[in-house]
């Protein structure tokens, strides 16, 4: 586990939407993840925009996550989605069965979809691991996700930047004469 977040990546050029699913179950934890992952997607730069949808349980978010990503609108579909979440575990293994299926839905969904899903829906062991990923500073969550779509953004931007270049060059010979 880390125990520092990760460093801030620069400012976006372009405009980006972010969508944010996020659970209410165990909401003292996922009210705190979610307002540390806005601040710190504020802080980012004023070119994100952002939707929260908020969901009953961590179970509920795989299926909130693709909605979000398949129903949208092509200038409403957002370009990064942040999974937020706390399952705590429990004398049974379903809280450990929970955490595995929406690990693997979400992963699902990020590369069917080509759009990045981060996830933070945590499972964790008990209220003290909770505390400290949730609503303490040094290993928030929450701004680890709003870090991490940040970081995901300035690389989508640089990959359709190169995209684009790569394009415009096939359509060029050595000459730079236009090819038909």
């Amino acid at each position: 586990m880390s125990t520092e977040l990760p460093s801030r990546t620069r400012s976006l050029h372009s405009a980006a939407h972010v969508t944010i699913v996020a659970s209410t179950y165990n909401e003292k934890y996922t009210s705190a993840l979610l307002e540390n992952c806005l601040a710190e997607l504020k802080e980012s730069g004023d070119r994100i925009t952002v939707d929260v949808v908020r969901v009953p349980g961590a179970f509920e978010v795989p299926v909130t996550v693709k909605r979000a990503i398949v129903r949208a609108g092509k200038h409403a579909k957002p370009d990064v989605v942040i999974a937020l979440g706390v399952i705590l575990r429990g004398s049974t293994a379903h809280a450990d069965l929970i955490g595995t299926a929406i690990t693997n839905q979400l992963l699902s969904i990020s590369c069917d979809t080509l759009t990045p899903v981060v996830h933070e829906v945590l499972l964790l062991n008990d209220e003290q691991q909770a505390f400290a990923r949730c609503i303490a500073s040094t290993l928030n969550r929450g701004r680890e996700a709003a870090r991490a779509a940040v970081a995901m953004l300035n690389m989508l931007e640089e990959q359709d930047e190169l995209h684009r270049d790569a394009t415009r060059m096939a359509g060029v010979d050595m000459s730079g004469s236009i090819m038909r």
